[in-house]
């Protein structure tokens, strides 16, 4: 079935549950690479969702009470975002699809707070997974 193609600064939306973290997500902004244009808009290709990181994102757990911070990224995505065709400058089109596979770097881990005295014990966990989706302001142009 035929999708929205996606340009340059189209937005990648987060879901704010990432496993056992919840996080304070905000939108990703798509930096598209390919040589294609529509509207004066470079087409964006396979390999561009990399562009999207999106830092100092607050997030917490049901242990870690403290609020962390981290990055929300794009591990994968989904089947349905990648166009057969078209193909511009031989790479792949992204389409708008479905939902993407997200990952959430810890930078600063959320923290628990002590029983007693003590210090805050921090979260082991490095990375949470999550999804996300594309929204795009092409109206125009489709691929499958």
């Amino acid at each position: 079935m035929a999708d929205y193609l996606l340009i340059d600064g189209d937005q990648a939306h987060f879901l704010a549950s990432f496993g056992e973290a919840t996080v304070l997500v905000q939108p990703g902004t798509l930096r598209a690479s390919g040589p294609a244009t529509l509207g004066g808009q470079r087409l964006c290709v396979l390999g561009d969702e990399a562009s999207v990181s999106v830092g100092g994102c607050l997030y917490t757990t049901s242990k870690h009470s403290i609020p962390g911070v981290g990055a929300l990224e794009i591990a994968a995505l989904a089947a349905d975002q990648r166009a057969q065709r078209p193909a511009t400058g031989g790479a792949r089109a992204l389409l708008v699809g479905g939902r993407f596979t997200a990952r959430f770097v810890v930078q600063s881990p959320a923290m628990q707070p002590p029983k007693g005295p003590g210090s805050p014990i921090p979260d082991a966990t490095l990375h949470y997974a999550g999804e996300g989706f594309f929204i795009t302001t092409n109206t125009k142009l489709r691929g499958a």
